[in-house]
Order: C-alpha cells, then structure tokens, then sequence
C-alpha cells in the first residue's frame, strides 16, 4: 500500500483536477484530516517516512486552491535550504506558486535587510562566513592559547549561547552543568565571547545568530514594523518543529503576535540536534501553549518495509535507565508507533568483524553484491557516528573499484562541471530553437561536452564528472516526469533555484555520510557502520538526556533504509589488534528481536592464551536433525536448518498462525508484531505450560508474555483438549540441543 493508493474509499469519487477536494486525493486518513485542518493551531506528529512533507505541502495547496490561504502571505518554515527548496518545488507542482517556503535565517535576513534603514538607519553590516578567524584574533587579543580545533569548538559554544539567548553576561550561570568549550574555563571563554563581539561592532559586522537576534530586537522594539511583518503573513508553518531554538521560537512568536495560524510539523524522537541548542520542549508543550490545538498523528510508514520499521519501534521501546549513574530525571515522550505499509521485505543483519578494515572490507562486498542483484550505487548509503570513521570505507570502496561521494565535501552546484554544464544549457543554440522534450535537449547539450550514455570504467575525476553530468540528465527527467509540459526555461529556473539552495539532484555513487548529515534523506540500502561502545553511544555521552539523543541518532540511521538494513561492529580498531570492543548495548535488544545470540568476546594476549577474565565461549547451536552448525538466526531459533524437515505439529502451528492473525488485526499491526513465524515454529514444538517455559523460547520477552502469554496457554489448551496426545510432535526441551 501507497500514499497514493490508501484512501481507497474516494476511489468512486474522481473531483475536478482543478477542484481543491483534487489535492487531497490519494493521502490517507491521517494525512488527508491534516491536510484539510486549516484553520487554528494544529499539530502534526509525524513519524519517519510517513508523508509529513507530502500532507504539509498539501495542506498548504489545498488552502490556496479553496481560498483559504492567499500564497503570497503565507509563510512556510524549515532548518535546511534544501528542504525548503523541496517544499517550494513540490507547491509549484501542486498548483501553489507563490507560496514563501525558506529557513528562519533566510526568512529573518530578508526582513533584516528590508527594514534595516527604517528602524536602524545606515548601511546594514557585513555577514562573516566563519567564526574562526575573528575568534582567532580575540583571543591573541586576550594572550590565549588556542588551535584551530578548539576555535571551532568555541565558535560553536557562542552559536548555542546565542541561540539560547544568553549575553556574555548570562552565560557563566547558564553553562554550570556544560562542559568546557576548546578546554577553556568557562570565565575565560566569557571574556573571549565578549571580546568577539566587541571586534564585530567595531568592525561593523554580524554573525548568523545576529541575524536572528536582530530582527527579534527591531521586531520588539518597533511596533510599526512588527504589525507590517504580521500584515504580510497570514498563516504560518513550521517544519521539524522538535529542533526549534529558543531564539527561533521567540522569532516566530513575533511573527505571530498573539494569532493562532500555526501549523508544526515533528517527532520528538528525531531529535538530534540539542547540542545546537535545539529542543522538543516546544514541540511537548503545543497543546499546553495552544490549548484549542488539534493534534494529528501520522504513523503509516511509506519508507521502509516491516522488518526495518519492527526495529526501530523494538529500539525506542526498549529505552531504560542506561547506567547507574545517570541520576537525573530525562523527558522520555512515549513514541509514535510506526506500522509499516510496505511489502515484507529481506531480513535486517547485524555483523560484528574482527577489525575495522575486515568491517569496510565486508560492507563493500555487500555493496557490490546489491550492486550486482540490480540496486543503484545512488540507492546506498554507509552511515557513521563520526566523520572520522569515512576513511576506512572510502579506501574499501576504492579499491573494489566503487564509486562513492562524501555528503559534506565539496557542494554539487562549486563543481566545475557542473557550471561548465548549466553555461552551456543556457547559451546553447539548441535550447533556442529545439522543440524537442527537455530530456532529449539536456542529453543533446551535454553530449557536445563530453557526456555518454553509457558510465567510463575508470574511477576518478573522469568518473566524477561523468556522474555529475548525469545527475543533471536524470534531474531532467524526473521534472519532465512530474511535469509534462515542463519547458526548458522553467528547467533552468529550477536549475537556478536548486543551485542558490544548494540542492543537489543525486549523483551515482555510494553515500559516505554522518548519521547527523543523513537527517531527512532515505536510501534503499543503508550500512550503520561502527555500532561499538564509544561510537554508539559516543564516549562523551555521560548524562542520561546525552544517552538519549545517542538512542534517538540511531533511530534516525536505522529509518533512513527503505528496504536493506545491515548493522556492524568490530573487534579491534587495527588488523592484529586486541579484540577489546564490545558492540553497542543499543544493538542487544535488536539482537533478542532478530532472534540472535549476544556475541562473545575472547580477548586473547600477545602469548595467544585466554585471558583468565575472558567470558567463556556460548555452545554452538546444531541442526537437532542433521547436526550441521547454524549460524542464521532464524535457524538457530528454530533449532534446524532451512531444508530440514520441521518437528512440530503442522496443525498445532497454523492454528496459532490463525489466533495471530486475528490478534493482529485487532491490535493493527503486522502479524510478526505479535510473534514471528519462528517462534511460532518452536511454541508449537514445545507446548511451554509456565511462564519460565515461555520465557525459554527464543522471540518471547516478558513484554510479550504479558502481552500474549495467557491467550498462547489458551490456545495450547484448547488444541490439546481437542485432539487426542497421541497426535503430539515430540517436544524436544532445552537441554537436549547438540552442541558442538
């Protein structure tokens, strides 16, 4: 099932393509009730992949189209210039040009820039790039010690003081409980974030966080311009809403002067990115700051398939009190439950590796296995904690001769190619005269300028630029697609747009990316890559709120795989290296989900003898009918390999398959929400009377024995009662299993 295709109950009902009832077609419930809230404060909670971007744009088209909304003076607000330059690509689609979608910078600049010679009078300053170099010299200023690596950890501690809303004044009790930023001392960095801003004024400059701070200044200090602001805007939108600022949300409470237009859009479950002073509080507390609030929740996963999305709801679920030592209380919001509407897809992995070179090693041959099997090297991505982590895969891919691209290097539109190309798609002869169809014309153009259709086979900046040309004809048709009558002008424009937002159409090659960066993109195939202790969680996260957002930044990962999910660890960090890492305690409930045993860990000294600490090794578990040594976890919890013949009663079996079903149709989950078919296998061999019995079985946690346990015994009674035992399967119990 489709977003296109859920709301099978207007299928009998085709409205006038020009209608506004035309463009809530095809959403579903949830996002159709959304999409047609258009009055008051609203708040949509939409999980990963559930068509939060589709309900919004679609919301705002309806409205347009109704007249609800005048397009010109409703504004829509999101974190990234590329999602904006999406949402506005989509609303023109949509038939809802004109509608203002930017970033709260570039929505604050705009006004800053336009109001400057009202309220302050005079050239407007300079906006400074970087930090760093300013910084620099405070602190020579101030005789200080510092390297380029702790200038910028100190430019990002006066981003989140700023964005906080503290002065130099303010920050010294504010920052009790934060660590020292660069290792400066926090009164020393008071005098450095003040000696900053003392260079700045004298220089007529500004930062980013300015922006911000000033427009909120002249908002609140001239009434004149503020009602000008609120006459503008009408109606307001906020996406990603669990990553707002204080600053940001004191900005948009001036947009909104006390009115109630507001619709936010997020889950407080991909929130990653408090260490820039971004929080969900605002996002908790709608409904208490908006009391008349109507809530919606999206929860049907377009993205991912079943088992994907199982993992990342077991992940969020399994949230405890990670250490002793974390003693203080942390909002922990009851998550969305997400239920996939997707076809079951292949089973998720979880690997551990002996060193981090056998890790990149393995993942590029699965890699090149997809690649083999049909899925594009677009379609693929290998995520990591750290950017530090790129170079191993960068080096594994290039030696299996994969092509990959680092999401963070250099910016698709700065390539030289790429200008080289967009100069001659808008002077070429053949744009002027051609009434060909833009693709036809795009691939005309850029085969004059060394572009074929079929890839070189040599790796490179050969390679590179043929993929960045390619990009672009790809782009071409995916518009064309979307529109029929798209015109070559109206292509360049999107070209024009794209590139001042920076956002690029997808170059083949392998994604090499941060889990942070990777927010808001999907790929089919998804590696997490360095899943070990002191990655995830990173070492640094020692409070139980820092625990948190680790737990949140690997659901994140986790929901960017459409349809492949592979999670790996090692050992050691060098090849020969002592094998001291353990995975990340994260992977262990995933691991009971998947059926799988924790892995052992044998830390052998340099003399080749066990360590007298070491764990000892788990039995291997065998085939009960034919001995062979399993290693698949469906196996191992069935206890057989795949072509042997089962042991249980095939009767008993589908018996439970059909309390499961009707079980899941009730609880509207898939039906492997309740059990596995795996499970199932061995509850029918079994036949566990107690809950010590059921907890044995592999698949049965005491959360599903709570849940289940009792309808299961109910079941197994009346199954027994009916049939005679003679008919029973041979239960085979735990300590039979041959070992090896």
């Amino acid at each position: 099932m489709t977003p296109g295709t859920a709301a099978e109950s207007t299928a009998q009902f085709r409205p006038d393509p020009a209608s506004p009832e035309a463009v809530l077609t095809g959403l579903d419930a949830e996002q159709r009730e959304a999409a047609s809230s258009l009055q008051g404060p609203l708040c949509i909670l939409a999980g990963a992949g559930t068509g939060k971007t589709r309900a919004v744009t679609h919301r705002i088209a309806y409205g347009v189209r109704s007249g609800v909304y005048d397009p010109h003076r409703l504004l829509a607000v999101t974190f990234t210039a590329r999602a904006a330059a999406e949402m506005r690509s989509r609303l023109n689609t949509l038939g809802a040009p004109g509608v203002q979608a930017r970033t709260f910078h570039a929505a604050a600049l705009r006004q800053l820039q336009y109001f400057w010679p009202v309220a302050v009078g005079g050239t407007m300053p300079e906006i400074i790039d970087h930090k760093v170099r300013l910084l620099a010299e405070a602190a020579r200023r101030l005789r200080m010690t510092t390297d380029r690596a702790a200038l910028r950890d100190l430019a990002s501690e006066i981003e989140w003081a700023k964005v906080s809303t503290l002065t130099p004044e303010g920050y010294l009790e504010a920052s009790a409980e934060r660590a020292e930023p660069g290792g400066v001392d926090h009164r020393s960095f008071v005098k450095l974030y003040q000696a900053y801003e003392d260079l700045k004024l004298d220089r007529h400059l500004i930062d980013f966080e300015d922006v911000l701070l000033l427009t909120v200044g002249i908002l609140e200090d001239d009434e004149r311009v503020a009602a000008q602001v609120r006459q503008q805007y009408r109606h307001f939108v906020v996406d990603e809403y669990q990553d707002v600022s204080p600053l940001q949300q004191r900005l948009l409470d001036l947009w909104l002067g006390g009115r109630e237009e507001l619709c936010v859009v997020g889950d407080a479950a991909q929130t990653i990115y408090s260490f820039t002073g971004a929080t969900p509080d605002y996002l908790l507390d709608f409904t208490r700051r908006h009391p008349e609030a109507r809530v919606v929740k999206l929860i049907r996963d377009y993205r991912s398939t079943p088992q994907v999305v199982q993992l990342a709801n077991v992940l969020l679920a399994d949230r405890t009190r990670e250490q002793p030592r974390l003693k203080e209380p942390a909002p922990w919001p009851d998550p969305l439950r997400l239920v996939s509407q997707r076809e079951h897809g292949p089973r998720p992995s979880i690997t551990q590796h002996e060193d981090d070179d056998a890790e990149a090693g393995w993942i590029a041959e699965q890699i090149a296995a997809l690649q083999e099997a049909g899925t594009p090297l677009s379609e693929i991505a290998v995520l990591y904690r750290t950017n530090g982590q790129s170079q191993v895969f960068e080096q594994a891919l290039s030696s299996a001769g994969i092509s990959y691209q680092l999401r963070g290097s250099e910016r698709f539109f700065s390539r030289a190619e790429v200008r080289e190309a967009m100069a001659a798609l808008r002077t070429s002869a053949l744009v002027a005269e051609s009434e060909d169809e833009v693709p036809k014309i795009i691939r005309d153009v850029l085969s004059s300028h060394g572009w074929h259709k079929e890839a070189p086979q040599s790796t490179g900046a050969v390679r590179e630029r043929w993929e960045s040309m390619s990009a672009l004809v790809a782009l071409a048709d995916d518009l064309h697609a979307e529109r029929e009558e798209l015109t070559m002008r109206q292509f360049l424009t999107e070209l024009e747009e794209r590139s001042a937002a920076q956002h690029a159409p997808t170059v083949e090659g392998v994604t090499l990316a941060s889990l942070h960066s990777a927010k808001g993109l999907e790929w089919d195939a998804v590696f997490l890559a360095g899943l070990n202790e002191g990655l995830m969680p990173i070492t640094f996260a020692k409070t139980q709120a820092e625990v948190d957002e680790e737990r949140r930044l690997f659901y994140v990962g986790i929901t960017r795989a459409r349809r492949h999910l592979y999670m790996t660890s090692a050992r050691a960090r060098h090849s020969g290296g002592r094998g001291t890492r353990s995975p990340s305690r994260f992977l262990r409930p995933l691991r009971r989900e998947l059926g799988m045993e924790e892995p052992t860990r044998r830390i052998a000294p340099s003399g080749g003898r066990l360590s007298p600490n070491a764990r000892p090794a788990k039995r291997a578990v065998t085939c009960a009918s034919c001995g062979t040594v399993l290693t698949d976890g469906t196996e191992v919890k069935r206890r057989r390999c795949a072509t042997c013949p089962p042991r249980y009663d095939e009767q008993l079996f589908e018996h439970l398959r059909q309390w499961r079903a009707e079980v899941s149709q009730q609880m509207e989950v898939p039906a492997f929400v309740v059990f596995t078919d795996a499970t199932l296998e061995v509850i029918a061999e079994r036949r566990p009377r107690t809950d010590e019995e059921f907890l044995r079985i592999p698949g049965v946690g005491p959360r599903k024995l709570e849940k289940h346990g009792a309808q299961v015994k109910e079941q197994l009674a009346s199954y027994s009662s009916a049939k005679p035992r003679g008919h029973e399967a041979e239960t085979v119990e735990e300590g039979h299993d041959r070992v090896q």
